[in-house]
C-alpha cells in the first residue's frame, strides 16, 4: 500500500473503506466510521486554526492515520498487522462482540499503540515538549468524537447501559477502558521513544506491543457475570453489520467545538 500523503487521501481512503463494508456487512466498517469522525474533525480544526502549528499536525495525523491504512491493508491481504490490529481483526471477523467491543478494539490499538509512535516519528529532530498542547487539543477532537459515537450506539444496542451494573468490578477491562487514560498513555509512550535509538528504541516499541495485545485480548473476555451480561446486550442488539455502519455513518458532522470536547 503507498502511504497517504493528505488529510484528505486519508478521508478518501476511509471513505472506500467504510462504502466496501457496508457492501459486504464487514465489521471493519465500525472503526472506519468512528475514524472518519475524528480525522474530518482533525481537518476541520486545522482549517479554523485551532493548533498552534496547522501543517504539523496534518503531518502527525497522517502518520498516525497510515498506521490504520496499513494494518487494514494488511488484514485484507492476508498479512499479519502489528498484535493489537490482529486481535482487533480477529474480532471483526466474530459475531458475538458487541459493537462498543469492537469499536474498543480499535481505540485500542490505533490510541495505546499507534498514537505514540505517530507522534514520536512526528517530531524527530525537533523538542517533543513543543507537540504538548497540539497533542492535547487533536486527543480531545478523538475523545469527544468517539464518546459521541458511543453514545449513539443507544439506538444500535439499546441495553448498553446494562454495563453499568458492572461498574463497580475493576476485574473487567473492558469496563474501565479510559480514552483519556490511553491517550495520556500515548503520550508518554511517544515521550519515552524520543529519547531512544537504534535497538532500544525497537526494543520499547516491541514491549508495548506485547503490552497493548494483551489489553486487546482482555477487552473481549469477561468475568462470568459480565459475559451473561453482555449475553442479554447482545440478544437487543442490531445484527446487520451494513446497517449500523450506515447509521453511524449517516451523520459525518464531528464534534468540533472547543466547549463541547470532554
Amino acid at each position: 500500500m503507498i502511504p497517504a500523503t493528505s488529510i484528505d487521501e486519508v478521508l478518501a481512503r476511509l471513505t472506500a473503506i467504510i462504502a466496501d463494508s457496508e457492501q459486504t456487512g464487514s465489521r471493519a466498517g465500525y472503526f472506519a466510521a468512528l475514524y472518519y469522525k475524528m480525522t474530518f474533525s482533525v481537518k476541520q480544526g486545522i482549517a479554523n486554526n485551532l493548533f498552534q502549528d496547522g501543517p504539523r499536525m496534518e503531518k502527525l495525523d497522517v502518520i498516525f492515520a497510515n498506521r490504520y491504512l496499513a494494518a487494514y491493508d494488511q488484514w485484507k491481504t492476508g498479512s499479519k498487522p502489528t498484535g493489537p490490529w490482529q486481535v482487533a481483526f480477529e474480532t471483526v471477523g466474530r459475531k458475538w462482540p458487541l459493537v462498543l467491543q469492537q469499536l474498543f478494539e480499535g481505540m485500542n490499538a490505533h490510541i495505546n499503540f499507534d498514537l505514540g509512535i505517530a507522534a514520536a516519528k512526528t517530531m524527530i529532530g525537533a523538542d517533543y515538549e513543543l507537540l504538548s498542547n497540539d497533542f492535547n487539543v487533536i486527543n480531545s477532537l478523538i475523545a469527544s468524537n468517539s464518546n459521541k459515537v458511543i453514545r449513539e450506539l443507544d439506538t444500535v444496542s439499546p441495553l448498553l447501559s446494562l454495563l453499568g451494573l458492572h461498574a463497580s468490578r475493576y476485574n473487567s477491562i473492558l469496563i474501565s477502558f479510559s480514552i483519556d487514560s490511553a491517550r495520556d498513555g500515548a503520550w508518554r509512550f511517544g515521550e519515552e521513544l524520543s529519547m531512544l535509538t537504534g535497538s532500544a528504541y525497537d526494543a520499547h516499541i516491541t514491549q508495548k506491543e506485547q503490552d497493548v495485545t494483551k489489553i486487546a485480548q482482555s477487552l473481549i473476555h469477561a468475568s462470568p457475570l459480565l459475559r451473561l451480561t453482555l449475553w442479554v446486550i447482545h440478544l437487543f442488539e442490531w445484527k446487520n453489520p451494513s446497517k449500523i455502519i450506515k447509521m453511524m455513518n449517516e451523520s459525518k458532522k464531528p464534534y468540533l467545538k472547543m466547549e463541547q470536547m470532554e
